[in-house]
């Protein structure tokens, strides 16, 4: 049985600093945007979100009459910890080799009181797993973060982690991934359509 899984990237904050578990909206103003992802979006797939309010706000832009699921609170983004809301320079000010392992070797590192990559990998890979289980052969629209989408990019395309985050992922983008027979396979990533 195959599953096609739409990841969509919320729509801006406009944050210019680190923004995790935080609970900022979504601007939605561009309503041409949201349409043209809408209409890109298979009809009948189902549609479910992280529980943070941006892309709970965004998924409800661009469900249409799609079927929604619960909100996944394991689909958030990366939690920042201490780091939360705080730009990289001041970080770095305070905390330069422990920063730049965090974002130039993705790993183990972990902000203080946040998670590390393979954490947020762990995390979120559970929650995928369990949508396609429970819903098997049907399409999934899955709104959610930048980190969130980076560690089906790393599964599906076998990437080490340096390299899932040297992938762009713009807001309001779609990227594809496909489980099917042969097993993970990506399709488009960060389109804009």
């Amino acid at each position: 049985m195959t599953s096609r899984l739409f990841l969509v990237r919320h729509g801006p904050t406009h944050a210019k600093c680190m923004v995790g578990w935080s609970d900022l909206p979504a601007d939605l103003s561009d309503t041409a945007a949201l349409k043209r992802l809408s209409d890109y979006l298979p009809a009948d797939a189902l549609i479910v979100s992280s529980d943070l309010l941006r892309a709970v706000e965004t998924a409800s832009a661009i469900q249409g009459s799609r079927q929604r699921l619960p909100h996944i609170e394991a689909l958030r983004e990366i939690h920042f910890g201490a780091w939360e809301l705080r730009t990289w320079a001041e970080v770095d000010a305070e905390d330069p080799e422990r920063i730049r392992a965090y974002w130039e070797t993705p790993g183990d590192v972990t902000p203080p009181g946040g998670e590390s990559w393979n954490e947020v990998r762990n995390r979120v890979n559970a929650a995928i797993d369990g949508l396609i289980t429970a819903n098997q052969g049907c399409d999934l629209i899955v709104v959610g973060h930048f980190g969130q989408i980076l560690t089906q990019i790393q599964r599906a395309a076998l990437l080490t982690s340096e390299e899932a985050f040297s992938h762009r992922i713009d807001n309001l983008s779609v990227s594809e991934i496909v489980l099917g027979p042969e097993g993970w396979q990506t399709g488009a990533i960060n389109h804009r359509p």
